[in-house]
């Protein structure tokens, strides 16, 4: 069976049709297609990402001409700077506008995934490597206390153009994953953003640091395929999405 997935974009982001394709074609089920519409944002800024969030409901039903299986709303920053529990409210109302079409297609979003991927797997204590400009980053972290989860520390690497987010290079990421405390942490988030590339280096993290490690990406794609009804497993995709059920570490 063929499972068409739906992708709602910031138009900058050049990552988000690259890594979880690449995920979802190591998948044993196989068949599966990719759909984007794209709203408008290159600054990651307050005023940028409430511009982009108007711009749903056009992608939406863009999307849905596909009669889509799965909708991603792959920018998690836009929702988490939004307040506590954003993502459950927006992805209803795509629910519900897509209701309207007849679609019952499964909605998630990237800050939602995220939330899901850390509930499911028990992992409270959380470190976050972010891309994000410093008080965006704080909402960031201030949105995931909210759901519960204790962040022992983070770094944002301050940069504020999306296109730039998206050419971060891996070792970048790694060596801000290194100035962090990662004593008293469950997890590693190593890529809160589905723009900073994370692919390359989750295993690699996992191997260096002991700890599980994720991504916004491999996030993701847990909450899509466990919402399909498929096993989230995934070779090569670090602990998350491993063939046994993630452990704290």
């Amino acid at each position: 069976m063929t499972h068409r997935i739906g992708l709602v974009v910031p138009s900058s982001n050049v990552t988000v049709e690259n890594e979880i394709p690449a995920l979802l074609s190591r998948h044993p089920s196989g068949g599966f297609t990719f759909h984007a519409s794209r709203m408008r944002m290159h600054t990651v800024s307050p005023e940028q990402l409430a511009a982009m969030n108007a711009q749903r409901e056009r992608c939406v039903t863009e999307v849905a001409d596909v009669a889509p299986d799965a909708i991603l709303y792959a920018c998690l920053v836009a929702l988490m700077a939004g307040g506590p529990g954003e993502h459950r409210r927006v992805e209803a109302l795509i629910g519900e506008q897509l209701a309207t079409r007849g679609s019952r297609a499964l909605v998630r979003s990237s800050a939602g995934a995220l939330v899901e991927a850390l509930r499911a797997s028990g992992w409270t204590r959380i470190a976050v490597v972010t891309p994000y400009v410093r008080p965006l980053a704080e909402m960031v972290m201030d949105y995931l206390r909210a759901e519960g989860f204790d962040v022992v520390d983070w770094c944002a690497l301050e940069v504020a153009d999306n296109a730039e987010v998206g050419c971060i290079p891996g070792g970048r990421v790694l060596e801000a994953a290194r100035s962090l405390d990662l004593s008293a942490a469950d997890c590693l988030i190593v890529s809160a953003c589905v723009q900073m590339p994370s692919l390359s280096i989750v295993e690699r993290a996992e191997s260096e640091f002991g700890i599980p490690v994720l991504s916004a990406a491999t996030a993701g794609v847990f909450s899509l395929l466990r919402g399909l009804g498929l096993p989230p497993v995934i070779p090569g995709a670090g602990r998350l999405l491993a063939a046994r059920p993630p452990t704290i570490s």
